[in-house]
């Protein structure tokens, strides 16, 4: 079975037609269950969210910062395990039908076995794999494999990436690109800063992926700012802890689906 990373395309360039940036979410499989989590990427969707990416729960996840770490922390005390991640993606893409990535570190790829990670993530219907620790010099087994399945392959560029850094990432990358807002760690931000731009407008000097930006938008009007210059706007930290801040797991749903609704209005906003 291939991989959804047409569905992928076809949703970013529908965005992009209709004159606006996409809404990509971010939520942890297992958190704050597994079932649970499979729910909340229900949630999001039924709120406005274009495009899910389902972390893959990791002990020590170097780019996300203390939000997403307690969400993890719970999934991995929990028992999540991989096939609970490609449970996760197949049951939320079979509900919502709106394409699904994984995002996750190498290491549990590298353990489990390249091919055998992104054959069951094409049979899930996954549309690819975030990878942020992935040098691209040290990625072809994954490209082939991904290719052959389906998958995009979606590299994360930096405001310190060097212009022709950036051109050998982009060069091999699929799907989009996910554009680091700032130097730093996941988390929500008083304000996204202007770095971002300038990183977009680089990014795209070298590519005609789209480029979707990431790292500290939590609200509406964040959302729109980014909007301006960006494809796509990834929102993960506000909706993990819009799940962590509730009473229960029906506020917890509640919430995420509430703020879907308002950063799809905010990404309308050009």
């Amino acid at each position: 079975m291939s991989g959804n990373i047409e569905l992928l395309n076809t949703t970013l360039a529908a965005a992009k037609a209709a004159d606006r940036a996409a809404l990509i979410a971010y939520l942890p499989a297992g958190f704050p269950t597994v079932d649970g989590g499979i729910e909340a990427v229900k949630a999001v969707v039924a709120g406005g969210a274009d495009v899910v990416e389902v972390g893959l729960p990791h002990s020590d996840p170097v780019l996300d910062g203390p939000v997403i770490q307690t969400a993890d922390d719970i999934a991995l005390r929990g028992g999540v395990r991989i096939a609970d991640v490609m449970r996760t993606v197949r049951e939320a893409y079979e509900a919502t039908g709106v394409p699904i990535l994984v995002m996750t570190y190498w290491n549990p790829i590298d353990r489990y076995g390249v091919e055998r990670f992104t054959a069951e993530l094409a049979e899930a219907g996954g549309a690819g794999c975030i990878l942020p620790d992935l040098p691209v010099q040290e990625s072809a087994l994954w490209r082939e494999h991904a290719d052959k399945h389906g998958l995009a392959t979606v590299f994360v560029v930096a405001p310190s990436s060097q212009d022709a850094r950036l051109a050998t990432i982009t060069a091999a990358g699929s799907g989009f690109v996910y554009a680091a807002s700032l130097m730093g760690v996941t988390g929500t931000r008083a304000s996204v800063g202007a770095q971002a731009q300038e990183l977009v407008g680089r990014t795209r000097a070298t590519t005609d992926l789209p480029v979707c930006v990431g790292l500290g938008v939590s609200n509406a009007a964040q959302a729109a700012e980014v909007a301006q210059f960006a494809d796509g706007v990834i929102v993960g930290s506000a909706f993990v802890k819009a799940m962590l801040d509730a009473p229960d797991e029906a506020a917890g749903l509640a919430a995420v689906r509430s703020l879907a609704g308002e950063l799809a209005e905010g990404v309308r906003k050009r």
